[in-house]
């Protein structure tokens, strides 16, 4: 089974996904928020998912940020979605930045590298992998 991660914002939504083993986390896809249901109802058609992790917006100082309450909608809803699928939060401070600063440093071209949804997919991805290396620390 698999886990799946979002960096989830009004505009985008970054998609992540483990390898069946949990291993490792790969960058899925961006949508439109309003496509990532249908996507989703799709995805769990044919893939196995054990857990949901979602990016929660903080501040510097670890409370919520302002875009938190739209990830709060978002997370209630996966919950009714998909009802047997637990919804983790993990902190996503910095994500972004440290998704601009791998893409920079990929030798993507500019127009690559500009891309938001190159960024918020990359986000996603290590969103995940951080709860995957907070798992296996013991």
């Amino acid at each position: 089974m698999r886990i799946m991660a979002f960096d989830y914002g009004t505009k985008r939504v970054g998609v992540a996904v483990t390898d069946p083993l949990q291993i490792i986390a790969n960058p899925l896809t961006t949508l439109h928020p309003d496509k990532l249901w249908p996507f989703l109802q799709e995805y769990m058609q044919s893939e196995a998912v054990e857990t949901f992790v979602v990016g929660k917006p903080r501040r510097m100082d670890g409370t919520d940020s302002q875009s938190a309450e739209h990830v709060v909608g978002f997370t209630r809803r996966l919950q009714r979605e998909f009802p047997s699928i637990p919804v983790v939060e993990v902190d996503e401070r910095f994500t972004s930045k440290m998704a601009s600063a791998v893409i920079s440093q990929s030798g993507m071209n500019r127009k690559k590298r500009q891309n938001k949804e190159t960024v918020d997919t990359l986000s996603a991805t290590i969103i995940l992998q951080d709860y995957l290396n907070s798992k296996s620390i013991y």
